[in-house]
Parts: C-alpha cells; sequence; structure tokens
C-alpha cells in the first residue's frame, strides 16, 4: 500500500509539474511533517473510495495543504462513470458557488485601485438601480389574496451590501414568496442573456429586503460582476482572466472549458431513478457571464486562488491585494441586528452565516466567529464557500491550512459529503 501511495504521489506531482503548479511548493511533502497523521489521512482515501464503490459518487478530487505544502492529494473513482474515465487530479469541474471568491476579489482590486467604492450606491455604477422599491408583501383585505406593496428603500443598496448578500435581491429558486417568483417569471437565470440584460430585468423588479436589514443569498454576486465590468471597461471574463487567473498561472480556470481541455470535464452520474442530473453545459462561452456562478476550475488552480487568500494576498510573487484588503474581506461583515430569511430559520445548516452556527459573512466567503456552536471543526477566522454541484474549498489561517473537496453532485445530495471532508480533514490534523 505504501509504494501504491508513493507512485500515485509521483504520478500527481508530475500532472501538476505538466501545468506549472507553485515552484514554491514541495510535490509531496510528507504528512507527517505537516502534522497530519498518515493512517488518518488514509481514513479519507478509504470513506470517498466506499462512496464510490457503492454508487453514490463517480468521483472526487481531494487535497489538503498546510505551509505551502501539499499534505494530502487524491483523485478517486471516475471523472465520468457513464464512460468509465478514472478520475484524474487535473480534472476540470464546475465552480457554482465557488466562483463569488473569485469574483469578490476581483471587486476588491478595483477597490484597492480607487475606482470603486464599498460604501457608494450600486446605482452609482449602475444607473439601473437609482429607482429600485422593496417589495413588502401582504394581503388585500378585499380578495384575501398575497400582493407586494412598493416601498422606497430606507437607504440605498451600497456595493458592500452585494458582497455580504444584505442587498435586498433574492434567488428565485430558493423561495416561494412573490418576489421569489417574479424572479422565475423573468427568467433572470437565463444563460442566453447578457450580464447588461441581466441587470435590466434585476432592475425593475422589487427588492426582497430593504438593503441591509436581512441576509439572503441572492444574485448579489451576479450584479457586481456587471459593476466590475462597468468600472474596468472590460467583459468580466477578460477583467478575470488578465487580473486573476493568468497573473496566478490558472490556466484551467474560466467560464467554460475550451476545446484542448473537454477531455478533462468531470460529469455527473445517473440517480436512483436512472436519470443523469442536469448540469450546466460549459462546452461553449456561454453570453451570461455569471459572476455568482458560472465558472469552471481544477484542483491546481483554486489551491493556487486559496493559497494567494492565505498569503495575504501574494502568490508566487504576484500580489493581487493587500493582506489589509485579505482581512478585510475575510472578517465577519454582517452588521449587529442583522435578520435571516424564514428560510434560513426554518432549514438551519452549517454553511448558514447565523450566530447560532457560530459563523457570519464576509466580503465574499462564510467566515468562522466562535469555536463552538457549529457542529463541523474549525478554527475562528476560518472562510470558505461552496458550490451547488458539490464544490467546497476551506481555508485555516491558524493552522495554515487549506481544503477543498471537487465533486459533481447537485445540491443538496452533494451536502453531507462536503461536511465529512471538513470532519476527515481536521480528525487527520494531530500535530502543530
Amino acid at each position: 500500500m505504501k509504494i501504491c501511495r508513493l507512485l500515485l504521489f509521483g504520478l500527481i506531482a508530475t500532472s501538476w509539474a505538466g501545468i506549472a503548479l507553485a515552484e514554491d511548493f514541495a510535490a509531496i511533502a510528507k504528512p507527517e511533517q505537516l502534522g497530519f497523521s498518515p493512517e488518518r489521512l488514509k481514513r479519507i482515501t478509504e470513506t470517498y473510495q466506499g462512496y464510490v464503490d457503492r454508487g453514490e459518487l463517480p468521483g472526487a478530487v481531494l487535497l489538503i495543504s498546510r505551509n505551502d505544502k501539499l499534505a494530502y492529494v487524491e483523485a478517486i473513482g471516475y471523472q465520468d462513470r457513464e464512460k468509465k474515465i478514472a478520475m484524474k487530479p487535473d480534472a476540470i469541474f464546475r465552480l457554482a458557488s465557488m466562483t463569488k471568491p473569485i469574483v469578490s476579489v476581483a471587486a476588491m482590486m478595483l477597490v484597492e485601485e480607487g475606482k470603486l467604492d464599498l460604501i457608494r450606491p450600486v446605482s452609482t455604477y449602475l444607473p439601473e438601480f437609482k429607482d429600485v422599491k422593496v417589495g413588502v408583501e401582504e394581503l388585500d383585505p378585499v380578495t384575501g389574496k398575497p400582493g407586494l406593496r412598493l416601498e422606497t428603500p430606507r437607504r440605498a443598496m451600497t456595493v458592500q451590501d452585494l458582497m455580504r448578500h444584505t442587498s435586498g435581491l433574492v434567488y428565485g429558486q430558493f423561495g416561494d414568496r412573490l418576489v421569489h417568483l417574479a424572479y422565475r417569471e423573468a427568467k433572470v437565470s437565463d444563460r442566453g442573456q447578457s450580464s447588461a440584460e441581466l441587470i435590466s430585468k434585476l432592475a425593475k423588479l422589487p427588492l426582497a429586503h430593504h438593503p441591509g436589514s436581512v441576509w439572503e443569498y441572492s444574485m448579489s454576486t451576479d450584479v457586481l460582476g456587471r459593476v466590475v465590468e462597468v468600472v474596468s471597461g472590460m467583459e468580466l471574463d477578460r477583467f478575470i482572466a488578465e487580473r486573476i487567473t493568468k497573473p496566478l498561472g490558472m490556466n484551467s480556470t474560466d467560464f467554460y472549458v475550451r476545446e484542448p481541455d473537454l477531455g478533462r470535464l468531470a460529469q455527473a452520474q445517473a440517480g436512483p431513478d436512472g436519470k443523469t442530473p442536469t448540469l450546466r453545459d460549459v462546452t461553449e462561452k456561454p453570453r451570461l457571464l455569471s459572476g455568482g456562478g458560472g465558472m469552471v476550475s481544477s484542483a491546481a488552480d483554486y489551491l493556487r486562488f486559496s493559497t494567494m487568500l492565505l498569503n495575504g494576498g501574494e502568490y508566487g510573487g504576484v500580489r493581487l491585494l493587500s493582506p489589509h484588503t485579505v482581512r478585510l474581506m475575510t472578517s465577519n461583515a454582517l452588521p449587529p441586528g442583522i435578520a435571516y430569511t424564514e428560510r434560513s430559520r426554518r432549514q438551519p445548516g452549517d454553511s448558514l452565516p447565523t450566530p447560532e452556527m457560530g459563523q457570519g459573512f464576509g466580503l465574499g466567503f462564510a467566515v468562522r466567529t466562535a469555536p463552538g456552536h457549529n457542529p463541523l471543526p474549525g478554527s475562528v477566522g476560518t472562510y470558505y464557500w461552496n458550490g451547488a454541484f458539490g464544490t467546497g474549498f476551506f481555508v485555516d489561517p491558524q493552522q495554515k491550512l487549506i481544503a477543498m473537496q471537487l465533486i459533481q453532485m447537485p445540491s443538496p445530495q452533494g451536502t453531507p459529503y462536503r461536511r465529512t471532508f471538513r470532519t476527515l480533514t481536521y480528525q487527520a490534523l494531530t500535530g502543530s
């Protein structure tokens, strides 16, 4: 087993060297030198291999890094179970909402350049939002049917509101109140529209909450992506490529998979009903460059991005942000007394940024604020986010730790695996 593992690590190191994984990293460190128990790390592999063998997951790429060294990397199962293609360490995954931290970094780069002001109204940059109203749901006393009474916002929606999901915007699929239904009717998530067309639709719809009053996960980062386009004068994919992915050497990260890399794209598998989940088509460049969930990436690429954050905005001699900006982004930005949606209260989960879960939300990330409350392990200050297709990563600055799980299993089916991976990572961390 030890020989097999060494051979596997050698193959991974060779594969990653081929895509220029940082010279700063040791190819594979001895786990015990980084405080990890090799025997306990095996539990991760055995657990996920069990998922694959039982047909629960098609496959996964799992990675743990500490102190800029790789402690654990495994490619398990199938990249495409239907075609019997084995999972490879350089597989490309649909990031879904793991796109949000990248777009948030893009916005903060413009803030550092004095081109974007977090406290300014969004309408400063997107005039379409100047006259947006808040829709207050109430029953018509005559008909008894629910309707929306439109109110002027108590204050303007700011760029900061977009980054911490206190904008009053929503996701149409995450509720059945009248504003959510209006989103669905307007087809605001249609990938056949441009970012400008999306904004035009959203600005005509009422907000679900007064800005700054309620945390609700939403299309805020899609709007932020359009802000980046307007302020920078570039389409979002070009800005991210020129300012983030190319400088960091993230060659497999984009809003679609380029033709030479199509053979690396990970796929979902058929469920118990025999139907394969419909995942976003990423084989061609989409018209809508979704800042909230449109990108693809590999483990090696997202590790570069995560390491940049852990290192205070710098990676491989390239500085994207100052350490102060990274600390701001990864601190709890939710104001005292913030309310949460009924859905959040009704369905509490480990990822919710609520005091009950010992968490808040920064500028693009959920942030651990208490050592307890949350059922998952992690240090205060740990920040992270997840994607609807099963991807997830977290950064623990206290432990100098980065870990990520890349799978293609749509929510909510994929959620338990993310929790298991967090627990298995920390149970293997036994030393300083």
